[in-house]
Protein backbone atom coordinates (compact mmCIF):
# COMPACT_ATOMS: atom_id res chain seq x y z
CA UNK A 1 0.00 0.00 0.00
CA UNK A 2 1.44 3.56 -0.68
CA UNK A 3 0.57 6.13 1.66
CA UNK A 4 1.38 9.59 0.94
CA UNK A 5 2.28 11.61 3.74
CA UNK A 6 2.58 15.77 4.01
CA UNK A 7 3.17 18.19 6.55
CA UNK A 8 3.65 21.42 7.93
CA UNK A 9 1.48 23.48 5.13
CA UNK A 10 0.95 26.39 6.94
CA UNK A 11 -0.78 29.39 4.79
CA UNK A 12 0.87 27.83 1.80
CA UNK A 13 -2.08 26.02 -0.20
CA UNK A 14 -0.91 26.08 -3.47
CA UNK A 15 1.86 24.61 -2.47
CA UNK A 16 -0.04 22.08 -0.16
CA UNK A 17 -1.78 21.44 -3.64
CA UNK A 18 1.20 20.53 -5.57
CA UNK A 19 2.27 18.21 -3.18
CA UNK A 20 -0.72 16.22 -2.70
CA UNK A 21 -1.27 16.29 -6.15
CA UNK A 22 2.04 14.52 -6.62
CA UNK A 23 1.79 12.15 -4.24
CA UNK A 24 -1.68 11.18 -5.86
CA UNK A 25 -0.39 10.83 -9.38
CA UNK A 26 2.39 8.74 -8.02
CA UNK A 27 0.18 5.90 -6.66
CA UNK A 28 -1.35 6.94 -3.05
CA UNK A 29 -3.84 5.26 -1.64
CA UNK A 30 -4.35 6.77 1.75
CA UNK A 31 -3.19 10.58 2.35
CA UNK A 32 -1.63 11.62 6.25
CA UNK A 33 -1.16 15.25 6.72
CA UNK A 34 1.14 15.51 9.86
CA UNK A 35 0.28 18.91 11.31
CA UNK A 36 -0.11 22.63 10.95
CA UNK A 37 -2.61 22.46 8.30
CA UNK A 38 -3.30 26.71 9.02
CA UNK A 39 -6.18 26.88 5.96
CA UNK A 40 -9.41 25.31 5.89
CA UNK A 41 -8.55 25.44 2.11
CA UNK A 42 -6.03 22.82 2.67
CA UNK A 43 -9.00 20.57 4.14
CA UNK A 44 -10.83 20.65 1.30
CA UNK A 45 -7.66 19.59 -0.80
CA UNK A 46 -8.06 16.22 1.26
CA UNK A 47 -11.36 15.93 1.80
CA UNK A 48 -11.67 15.96 -2.14
CA UNK A 49 -8.79 14.29 -3.09
CA UNK A 50 -10.63 11.07 -3.57
CA UNK A 51 -8.95 9.04 -1.03
CA UNK A 52 -9.17 8.20 2.54
CA UNK A 53 -6.88 10.51 4.79
CA UNK A 54 -5.97 11.82 8.35
CA UNK A 55 -5.01 15.22 9.47
CA UNK A 56 -3.52 15.14 13.05
CA UNK A 57 -3.91 18.90 14.82
CA UNK A 58 -0.55 21.06 14.72
CA UNK A 59 0.61 23.56 17.53
CA UNK A 60 -0.90 26.20 14.56
CA UNK A 61 -4.47 24.54 13.99
CA UNK A 62 -6.46 25.51 17.17
CA UNK A 63 -8.80 27.99 14.41
CA UNK A 64 -9.53 24.36 12.92
CA UNK A 65 -10.79 22.78 16.21
CA UNK A 66 -14.91 24.07 14.98
CA UNK A 67 -14.51 21.89 11.99
CA UNK A 68 -13.35 18.62 13.54
CA UNK A 69 -16.89 17.20 12.13
CA UNK A 70 -16.35 18.35 8.99
CA UNK A 71 -12.69 16.32 8.45
CA UNK A 72 -10.79 13.87 9.92
CA UNK A 73 -9.06 16.05 11.66
CA UNK A 74 -7.52 13.75 15.26
CA UNK A 75 -5.59 14.98 18.14
CA UNK A 76 -2.31 13.81 18.87
CA UNK A 77 -0.65 10.86 19.39
CA UNK A 78 -3.08 9.30 17.35
CA UNK A 79 -2.93 5.84 16.95
CA UNK A 80 -4.20 3.32 13.55
CA UNK A 81 -3.44 0.39 11.74
CA UNK A 82 -3.57 0.15 7.69
CA UNK A 83 -2.27 -2.46 5.55
CA UNK A 84 -1.43 -4.81 8.73
CA UNK A 85 1.03 -2.29 9.84
CA UNK A 86 0.85 -0.07 13.20
CA UNK A 87 1.09 3.73 12.71
CA UNK A 88 1.30 6.59 15.75
CA UNK A 89 0.44 10.06 14.01
CA UNK A 90 1.23 13.34 15.93
CA UNK A 91 2.68 17.08 14.66
CA UNK A 92 4.70 17.59 17.89
CA UNK A 93 7.63 14.66 18.60
CA UNK A 94 6.73 14.39 21.92
CA UNK A 95 5.33 10.74 21.88
CA UNK A 96 8.71 9.08 20.20
CA UNK A 97 8.48 5.63 21.81
CA UNK A 98 8.69 2.65 19.95
CA UNK A 99 5.44 1.51 20.55
CA UNK A 100 4.17 1.14 16.43
CA UNK A 101 5.95 -0.08 13.81
CA UNK A 102 5.63 3.39 12.35
CA UNK A 103 5.80 6.83 13.82
CA UNK A 104 4.93 9.95 11.62
CA UNK A 105 5.69 13.86 13.12
CA UNK A 106 5.62 17.22 11.55
CA UNK A 107 6.77 20.34 13.31
CA UNK A 108 10.25 20.43 13.09
CA UNK A 109 10.30 21.58 8.65
CA UNK A 110 12.59 18.97 8.53
CA UNK A 111 12.75 15.45 6.72
CA UNK A 112 13.57 12.28 8.52
CA UNK A 113 13.81 8.72 8.16
CA UNK A 114 15.31 6.78 10.46
CA UNK A 115 14.44 2.82 11.03
CA UNK A 116 15.31 1.78 15.29
CA UNK A 117 15.07 -1.76 15.70
CA UNK A 118 12.09 -2.41 14.20
CA UNK A 119 10.17 0.95 14.02
CA UNK A 120 10.59 3.67 11.21
CA UNK A 121 10.39 7.45 12.67
CA UNK A 122 9.53 9.68 10.14
CA UNK A 123 8.86 13.25 9.26
CA UNK A 124 8.33 14.32 5.62
CA UNK A 125 9.50 17.90 6.19
CA UNK A 126 7.59 20.65 5.29
CA UNK A 127 5.59 21.32 2.33
CA UNK A 128 5.44 25.05 3.04
CA UNK A 129 8.89 25.98 2.05
CA UNK A 130 8.86 28.48 4.53
CA UNK A 131 12.04 27.53 6.46
CA UNK A 132 14.32 26.81 3.59
CA UNK A 133 13.83 27.47 -0.30
CA UNK A 134 12.43 23.40 -0.42
CA UNK A 135 8.89 21.88 -0.68
CA UNK A 136 8.51 18.41 0.68
CA UNK A 137 6.46 15.39 1.18
CA UNK A 138 6.95 11.40 1.33
CA UNK A 139 5.52 8.65 0.33
CA UNK A 140 5.48 4.78 2.01
CA UNK A 141 5.11 2.16 0.83
CA UNK A 142 4.13 -0.61 3.13
CA UNK A 143 5.00 -4.37 1.29
CA UNK A 144 5.18 -7.20 3.12
CA UNK A 145 8.53 -7.45 4.08
CA UNK A 146 10.07 -4.20 3.31
CA UNK A 147 9.29 -0.21 4.16
CA UNK A 148 10.34 1.81 0.70
CA UNK A 149 10.21 5.97 1.44
CA UNK A 150 10.39 8.08 -1.49
CA UNK A 151 11.51 11.46 -0.51
CA UNK A 152 9.74 14.16 -2.57
CA UNK A 153 11.47 17.86 -2.65
CA UNK A 154 11.23 20.51 -4.91
CA UNK A 155 12.95 23.90 -4.71
CA UNK A 156 10.93 27.21 -5.11
CA UNK A 157 11.98 28.07 -8.96
CA UNK A 158 11.71 24.17 -10.33
CA UNK A 159 9.20 22.99 -12.08
CA UNK A 160 9.48 19.18 -10.85
CA UNK A 161 10.06 17.20 -7.53
CA UNK A 162 13.42 15.34 -7.43
CA UNK A 163 13.23 11.72 -5.41
CA UNK A 164 15.42 9.74 -2.99
CA UNK A 165 14.48 6.48 -1.57
CA UNK A 166 15.11 4.54 1.53
CA UNK A 167 14.23 1.38 2.20
CA UNK A 168 13.82 -0.68 5.12
CA UNK A 169 13.55 -4.50 6.21
CA UNK A 170 10.43 -5.11 8.46
CA UNK A 171 11.44 -7.22 11.50
CA UNK A 172 8.05 -8.99 11.70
Amino acid sequence: MKIGILSDTHKKVKKANQALTLLLDEGAEFIVHAGDICELETLELLKNCGKRYVVVYGNNDNHLMTHQNDYNLVQEPHYFKIAQTTFKLMHLPRYMTPDTEIVIFGHTHNFKSEFIDGTLFLNPGESCARDKPVSECVMLEVKEDDLVVTYFAKKKKEKSFKSEFFSYKRSK
